[in-house]
């Protein structure tokens, strides 16, 4: 380690070699702004609960969540909602909960996108009696709403108004448990029968409301160490894990947070608009969320657009955004639209003033001491783009592209973050500092809540005590989840003696962040933030008799997966016969229709299987030479070495890559 590397971390542990069958592990190292211990939640702060309600004591008239009013079909100015306001619905809807027999510990589901309904009845009634919070969602595949439903024994669910359809499809195995629904809106005289008929009870939100008028109960006692939510994320054989999350762990990444943006002169304060898009079923925004509540903040919610998303930032004027790297790269990509159809002196005078913005902040110098002037006369327009009062934008939940963090570091006139986290490690664990152009392509130093290392991996040549640290990152921390919901096989896999196992290989940088280079395991993400469970996939590939193997390969900078194949000989050259198709084996594989009739087969088993979107491989690569040992491709047991398989088919890769983008930009 050179020394270089004790600036924004610091050793806690020594490193050691592997021993009894175990690999080695690199030091432990925390971050300075943790140098005189870890920050401690505010006292009286047990709670998600607690979070609100202190809000509420101390900024009762502070406008809390908004969304835009609609006049005539227009839409019109954001209305709010003060904390106080939100708390009286709060306490009418837990009366009203525990009016139809919901008692604490209980699951209550919630299906939809953001809302102020969303917030009010999860966040914060589920929180106030002790009920689990279990967000539904259907981005983890055919069933998996269904799945949440019964393996986590939800009873009451609420739900988006366009939603309910769906809600229904579970039914009637969902309804083993689940037995009451209420609307975030109207019921329809035709839902409330349907709803009979598999024996649920169904409630519109105002009808709702009222069921506990006239009665009061008593708030239950609430420890740090209850489970408030339990998210579903990804599990590698298909079926969503339960990730439990406590209130410890929320309440204390609230003060990592604090001390963090206080540290970085960057601190939230009751002026701090938010503006809610990303799912709240997701761990990212709900964490930002309960830190925007902590400080008396408001929180406006888009129109569930993502075409009016644009719109919807000028009219709230956000002064935090957060964003995944598909949104980043729409900026991006329709900023650079712009500049080509301006013609050329507009591109020089933009190009000119980004030169010489960029050049002055590679000096040191910050994003608003660098160039003024062009801030002015050029960049404003980007800024004004994004609202005119953006401060921070924080991009998380998969790796954003560096020439396009680095682009708009200059020209968003803001600072421009990349974090990095897992449902299992409540959100944030790294995240890059301010005005620091050499954490560009990182994901930044960690919090100062965590203590990190890494753990070499000898199958991958990754030494976590090497001259240049290369290891997976484990966490170890009281943000961490209390195990999966029902699996503690699984649990066990990856929580050892205090040490969460990210799967995700990183590299400490000379300056102490941390940049991902790997993934350990066969689970990866692609641009959008889904996840992919890609041995799931291959074995529902490997149905398809016209090929004897598939490697699918995707990664976290593009929106789609692509594969590469070997045909089954037999069946695709009797395909060429058919269709008169010359050429010998070989041949054939290079040939396009021949592509073509193979990508058909696998998409036919993708749709027939009910596969999503994202996991519908776009482009496919034949080799007519089977995956084999002496390209060590395979292990001497068969099973596909997939760090070596894309060194191998790296530039057949990036070529797929390449000109299946370049077709569906044509398409557009």
């Amino acid at each position: 380690m050179t020394q270089q590397l004790e600036k924004f971390i610091f050793q806690v542990e020594e490193g050691r070699e592997g021993s009894d069958g175990r690999p080695s592990v690199g030091p432990v190292y925390r971050s300075v702004f943790a140098k005189d211990g870890f920050p401690e939640p505010i006292e009286g702060m047990d709670s998600c609960w607690d979070v609100f309600r202190m809000s509420v004591e101390k900024y009762p008239n502070n406008p809390m969540l908004g969304r835009r009013e609609i006049v005539d079909g227009k839409p019109g100015k954001y209305v709010w909602q003060t904390y106080q306001e939100v708390y009286d619905i709060v306490i009418k809807l837990g009366n009203s909960l525990r009016s139809c027999g919901v008692e604490e510990q209980a699951k209550c589901g919630i299906y939809g996108a953001n809302s102020p309904e969303w917030i009010i009845s999860m966040e914060v009634a589920c929180n106030a009696h002790g009920l689990y919070c279990v967000p539904l969602y259907d981005t983890l595949g055919a069933g998996a709403v269904e799945f949440i439903i019964t393996h986590s024994e939800v009873s009451i669910v609420f739900v988006e108004e366009k939603k309910i359809s769906e809600l229904f499809k579970t039914c009637p195995k969902a309804t083993e448990y689940m037995k009451t629904v209420v609307s975030f809106g109207g019921v329809t005289r035709e839902q409330k029968e349907a709803a009979e008929t598999f024996g649920l009870v169904i409630y519109a939100w105002d009808e709702f409301l009222k069921l506990g008028e006239g009665k009061q109960f008593d708030l239950p006692i609430k420890k740090k160490s209850d489970i408030c939510t339990i998210m579903y994320t990804s599990g590698t054989t298909g079926d969503p894990k339960g990730v439990m999350i406590s209130n410890e762990s929320i309440v204390t990444l609230i003060a990592g947070v604090i001390r963090l943006l206080k540290s970085a002169n960057e601190a939230l304060t009751v002026k701090d608009v938010y503006l809610s898009y990303l799912p709240l079923a997701h761990i990212f925004d709900r964490v930002i969320e309960e830190c925007f509540i902590q400080h008396g903040a408001a929180i406006g919610f888009w129109r569930g657009d993502v075409k009016l998303l644009i719109e919807d930032l000028g009219e709230l004027k956000p002064t935090i955004f957060c964003a995944v790297p598909r949104v980043l790269d729409r900026v991006y990509s329709g900023l650079q639209q712009k500049l080509a159809a301006g013609g050329f002196f507009k591109k020089f005078m933009f190009d000119s003033a980004f030169s010489f913005k960029y050049g002055h902040m590679k000096k040191g110098q910050s994003h608003v001491e660098a160039s003024p002037l062009c801030d002015k006369l050029v960049f404003s327009k980007v800024k004004q783009g994004l609202g005119g009062n953006v401060r921070i934008i924080l991009s998380g939940a998969a790796p954003l592209a560096s020439h396009v963090e680095s682009f708009l570091r200059v020209v968003a006139c803001c600072h421009v973050l990349q974090g990095y986290g897992l449902t299992e490690s409540c959100a944030g664990t790294f995240v890059s500092l301010p005005d620091r152009l050499d954490m560009l392509g990182t994901v930044g130093p960690p919090v100062p809540n965590v203590d990190i290392r890494l753990e070499s991996v000898p199958e991958m040549e990754y030494d976590a005590l090497a001259s240049t640290p290369r290891g997976e990152i484990c966490i170890r921390g009281k943000t961490l989840f209390s195990g999966y919901y029902k699996r503690e096989d699984l649990s066990k896999e990856v929580l050892i003696d205090g040490w969460l196992h990210t799967g995700d290989v990183g590299e400490w940088q000379p300056n102490g962040s941390m940049k991902i280079i790997d993934r350990k395991k066969n689970i990866f993400k692609l641009s959008q933030g889904e996840y992919v469970a890609v041995e799931n996939l291959e074995n529902i590939y490997g149905e398809v008799q016209a090929v004897d193997s598939v490697w699918v390969y995707g990664n976290s900078f593009e929106s789609f997966l692509i594969a590469v194949a070997n045909p089954n000989q037999h069946i695709l050259e009797k395909w060429a016969a058919e269709n008169g198709v010359s050429g010998d084996y070989n041949a054939l594989c290079q040939n396009a229709k021949a592509k073509e009739f193979i990508l058909g087969e696998l998409v036919k088993m993708g749709k027939e299987k009910k596969m999503k979107g994202f996991e519908i491989i776009k482009a496919v690569h034949l080799d007519p030479v089977p995956f084999d040992m002496e390209r060590d491709l395979l292990t001497p047991t068969y099973k596909k070495k997939r760090p070596q398989l894309l060194k191998h088919y790296q530039c057949v890769i990036d070529e797929m890559y390449k000109t299946t983008n370049e077709s569906l930009a044509s398409r557009k």
